[in-house]
């Protein structure tokens, strides 16, 4: 074993990384990142302290991002790429893997972030824009996915392991209209029906406590 992933189970980002790790069925340690000790060896790891970060003993790496971690699980296990090997699907990929970290997960951070400030020191304009920003991307989805398939044609790709986690806390935010927008509610169905997408949203459960918003009962 010579794979460790540095993470939290409900992080956004690190849901990423393990989406990956189990779509390529890769054996690996997990080392959760909890109290200040772990966070002070973290930053030993990667300066900015942030997660997930992935070590691998074996070829004596380190590395911080979750998408550059995807694009290395490629080099390990035996499932079909998450970074396809033709460039121009590669291209998409990587495109719509962007999109769900810029304009869905960015957002869905800043809206929660602005939940965990003292009282009285929100940023009401902020939030009103990250909503705002989420309807647009949403709406970018929606239009994107009208033929059916994954984020980026018809394999199961980095994109998909980005949209995961985005869509998954944007919906508890900023809920999209399901009947409207319903090329977007199919792929998140089919999405959040992925043995590997399913594990990782389980593996969270228990850390639901931590959200700083009430849970709402269209999330089972």
């Amino acid at each position: 074993m010579t794979l460790t992933l540095h993470e939290h189970p409900f992080a956004a980002y690190c849901w990423k990384a393990l989406v990956a790790l189990y779509e390529r069925d890769v054996p690996f340690e997990r080392h959760f990142v909890g109290g200040e000790a772990d966070r002070a060896r973290l930053a030993e790891l990667w300066p900015m302290a942030s997660i997930p970060v992935l070590v691998d003993d074996a070829a004596a790496l380190t590395l911080p991002e979750s998408t550059t971690i995807v694009e290395y699980l490629d080099g390990h296990g035996d499932a079909p790429p998450l970074v396809p090997a033709d460039p121009a699907h590669a291209l998409q990929a990587r495109l719509w893997d962007r999109v769900s970290d810029g304009h869905v997960m960015t957002p869905m951070q800043k809206i929660v972030g602005d939940n965990l400030r003292p009282d009285g020191r929100g940023d009401p304009e902020g939030v009103a824009e990250a909503h705002a920003a989420l309807d647009r991307a949403y709406a970018l989805l929606d239009a994107h996915l009208a033929d059916g398939g994954w984020a980026a044609g018809p394999a199961f790709t980095l994109a998909d392991c980005a949209a995961a986690p985005a869509l998954f806390y944007a919906r508890i935010v900023h809920r999209w209209d399901e009947e409207r927008l319903a090329n977007l509610t199919r792929y998140f169905a089919a999405l959040t029906a992925r043995p590997s997408v399913a594990r990782v949203i389980e593996e969270a459960r228990e850390h639901r406590h931590l959200f700083p918003l009430p849970w709402p009962d269209y999330v089972p």
